[in-house]
């Protein structure tokens, strides 16, 4: 930190935040066990301005970890059930007729929906159909629902958490690809470890002890999301990002070979600035103010993991998405003096 000014008063937000995280971990165990990884990713989506789609079977905590993470950080917190009648206003409000007494004329007014919170939790969002999951997916990019002509604002930081079962399909109605996109990250929530997995049972079966306590608050992280925009990324960085995500694609010259037997399509321009933003928000939470491509190589999977897609060949040879970002970090090295160099001889001279 001896060449930041100690005094600004970013430092001092930033500092903050590396002290609230063991705190805010701390604070979180007294709930949940284990899932240190799942947290810092949810963390990092906050931090970010982004969404998490959340992939695990029943039973692994997912809605107490969201409802403690928004206890911890102050943040007003509602659950949403999806279910196959559930329609677009119950998620973002309705209006209904009501009497004015003063002047006994029937007006409408608007009733805010489940949306309007700061961390929502879209419980099972494919048992949904499409047209009520582009109600919520509109929320999310925009920030704000249109009732009868008139906009209403979402509060911020606001922030949702879908969940999905991977092993119960019938009856459900999978995300579009442009609609996973809006997510930020996609994150697998696995079996705890045999010694978790005692002391959940443990202590799961026993009177609550403590409750966790109030870490940080939404002013906090409305000034933390800002901070994270104004960290510097060295131009290494940046194309090691490019580099990584145009060689997903099998259009591409620069794809291995692999990608054209195993890809159907790669992924996108927002691949690439999550990765950016993912890559600022970890290495703000370490406790660092450079963006290296360790916390790129770190974030990688849960940004690309739904945004490639695979075809029959991987399908056949059991070849998932995260084998073949494995496959990418090998064969996409960090750009060196030498390819600079090559780019610097290729451009042609400006008139």
């Amino acid at each position: 930190m001896a060449d930041v000014p100690s005094q600004s008063a970013e430092v001092r937000i930033i500092e903050k935040l590396r002290q609230a995280k063991a705190k805010l971990l701390a604070e979180m165990h007294k709930v949940i066990i284990g899932q240190d990884d799942v947290i810092e990713l949810l963390l990092q989506a906050i931090l970010s301005r982004g969404h998490c789609l959340l992939v695990g079977v029943p039973g692994l905590a997912k809605t107490l970890m969201v409802s403690t993470l928004a206890k911890v950080l102050k943040l007003q917190f509602n659950r949403i059930q999806f279910t196959p009648d559930l329609m677009p206003s119950d998620v973002t409000g309705t209006e209904i007729i009501e009497e004015d007494r003063s002047t006994g004329k029937r007006v409408f007014r608007f009733v805010k929906g489940p949306i309007f919170a700061n961390i929502i939790l879209a419980d099972e969002i494919n048992r949904t159909p499409p047209k009520t999951q582009a109600a919520l997916l509109q929320a999310m990019q925009e920030y704000h629902v249109t009732a009868a002509g008139k906009r209403y604002d979402l509060e911020e930081p606001f922030f949702v958490l879908a969940t999905q079962n991977p092993i119960e399909q019938e009856g459900t109605y999978p995300l579009p690809e442009a609609q996973l996109d809006r997510f930020m990250f996609m994150v697998l929530v696995d079996y705890p470890s045999r010694d978790e997995e005692r002391l959940i049972v443990k202590t799961t079966t026993m009177p609550l002890t403590s409750e966790p306590q109030e870490v940080l608050n939404a002013e906090d992280i409305l000034a933390l999301q800002r901070i994270i925009r104004k960290v510097p990324v060295s131009q290494h960085v940046v194309d090691y990002v490019v580099n990584l995500v145009r060689a997903s694609r099998p259009s591409d010259p620069t794809a291995p070979e692999f990608i054209g037997r195993y890809l159907t399509w790669g992924a996108g321009p927002r691949a690439g600035q999550y990765l950016i933003l993912a890559s600022k928000s970890r290495a703000l939470l370490h406790g660092r103010f450079n963006v290296s491509c360790d916390d790129v190589r770190a974030v990688i999977k849960p940004v690309m993991r739904h945004r490639i897609f695979t075809n029959f060949n991987a399908d056949a040879e059991g070849i998932k998405p995260d084998d073949i970002i494995d496959m990418l970090l090998q064969a996409v090295h960090e750009p060196d003096v030498e390819d600079y160099a090559k780019a610097a001889d290729t451009t042609p001279p400006t008139v």
